[in-house]
């Protein structure tokens, strides 16, 4: 899986398209479609075929447009790359109904969960680097959602975005082991218990007495979740997390935690 890196387009030309202030004014009959049929189209050949599908011949052909007539819409694929990044983010933008009823715990959980499912949805959305960020409507959107989670119960707003921030980044890191486990999959046309099962006899034949802890831990975490479990990991990895954060709220409030 490649990366790539958000932002590499014009940035200001980018903001005034995310936030429709573009500026040029276009002569002539209004144009057959739109900027958000444009990135649609894009997104739905990104989730199918992998973000290295996307290219401005094919989301033009998608939407019965001219490849030079993509460009009067978006200037270069950087910019549609970005655009794309913020027309996903769009389901963060409402919090649950029961949001107000949630303590801060189960508020992180439900975000940490739905970031799961949507990196899983668009997992060529891991394939972007994104150090500055995508400030479009739609991210700002789900980041309000994210600090509503936090807000109230004792940090500062330094602390508010540490906090969602290094939330973010958990999600980020282990659901990257559970996208690779289905490309992997995918690539080899064999399962990780049809892997396991296929090296499991000479594994056997191996001397594992350099090895006598991983000797000891390996045997019942292969029976258990073979080469892995991403999922289970990153829902053990999301409580450590939020037990950690009980910590620091326990100190700030001067409790001995």
């Amino acid at each position: 899986m490649a990366q790539d890196i958000a932002g590499r387009g014009d940035p200001v030309k980018l903001l005034e398209l995310m936030w429709g202030k573009d500026k040029a004014g276009r002569r002539g009959p209004k144009p057959k479609v739109g900027l958000e049929q444009i990135v649609r189209a894009a997104v739905e050949i990104a989730d199918a075929e992998g973000i290295e599908a996307v290219s401005t011949r094919k989301v033009a052909e998608a939407v019965g447009i001219s490849p030079m007539s993509f460009y009067t819409h978006v200037p270069s694929k950087a910019e549609l790359h970005d655009l794309m990044l913020d027309h996903v983010a769009a389901p963060g933008n409402n919090a649950p109904p029961d949001w107000d009823e949630m303590d801060w715990r189960a508020r992180m959980t439900v975000i940490a969960g739905a970031m799961w499912g949507f990196y899983l949805q668009h997992p060529w959305v891991l394939q972007f680097q994104t150090h500055r960020p995508v400030l479009g409507p739609n991210t700002l959107a789900s980041y309000e959602v994210a600090l509503s989670a936090v807000e109230g119960i004792g940090l500062d707003e330094i602390e508010m975005d540490l906090s969602v921030t290094a939330l973010m980044d958990l999600v980020a890191g282990a659901v990257r082991n559970a996208a690779r486990q289905k490309f992997v999959h995918e690539a080899t046309g064999m399962s990780d218990d049809e892997w396991w099962y296929k090296i499991e006899p000479f594994l056997e034949t191996l001397d594992y007495s350099p090895y006598p802890i991983s000797s000891r831990v390996g045997p019942i975490t292969g029976a258990e979740y073979g080469p892995g479990d991403p999922e289970r990991a990153f829902k053990f990895a999301l409580e450590r997390f939020l037990d950690g954060m009980e910590v620091m709220l326990a100190r700030k409030r001067g409790e001995k935690p």
